[in-house]
């Protein structure tokens, strides 16, 4: 145990996070519970609720959403018309989603649908060029924003987390998202 009431599994010795105060907690509580776990999983849920709660500065100046900008992202960088479907797909939306998205982007003259000359049944949604010059203007912005968000991380460090997230990821997609 560390001075602050740390274990050494809980984080570093000088951890303070939330996580760290639930941890302690739990193991008060219940301490024959495995909450390991928890110091990843726990960890990843409260920093991503906390970017989601921070609502992305640049994406609030042009009035968007993250999900929304997410849309707009995929099709500026698939460089093509997609489908609803596919848009549901690139950005892990439901398709009610992703159709109440782009009613509004629709109405802002930030995508425009087509039906497909091939497959009448078929609506193609591509960026018009406000669309395109909106998503160009922001994501310099965005990733700035980000860049800030992580610069408590060396450089080193943001290569060893973003290599961890990514097998984590990879995992995850290959074994739940069959199931979503």
């Amino acid at each position: 145990m560390t001075d602050n009431g740390n274990r050494p599994e809980d984080g570093p010795a000088d951890a303070t996070d939330t996580v760290a105060t639930v941890l302690r907690q739990w193991r008060d509580v219940l301490p024959e519970l495995d909450t390991d776990p928890m110091r990843l999983i726990g960890r990843i849920n409260r920093s991503a609720a906390l970017l989601r709660q921070a609502e992305d500065a640049p994406l609030r100046r042009p009035g968007l959403t993250r999900p929304e900008f997410e849309l707009l992202g995929a099709l500026r960088r698939t460089g093509r018309e997609l489908t609803p479907g596919d848009l549901a797909r690139e950005t892990f939306s439901s398709g009610a989603a992703v159709t109440k998205r782009l009613k509004q982007l629709t109405g802002r003259g930030l995508v425009e649908r087509r039906t497909d000359a091939r497959d009448r049944r078929v609506v193609l949604v591509g960026l018009t060029a406000a669309g395109r010059e909106l998503v160009d203007s922001v994501l310099p912005e965005q990733l700035s924003f980000e860049a800030d968000v992580l610069s408590g991380l060396d450089a080193e460090e943001r290569h060893r987390l973003a290599e961890l997230l990514g097998k984590l990821l990879t995992q995850l997609e290959g074994r739940l998202a069959p199931r979503l």
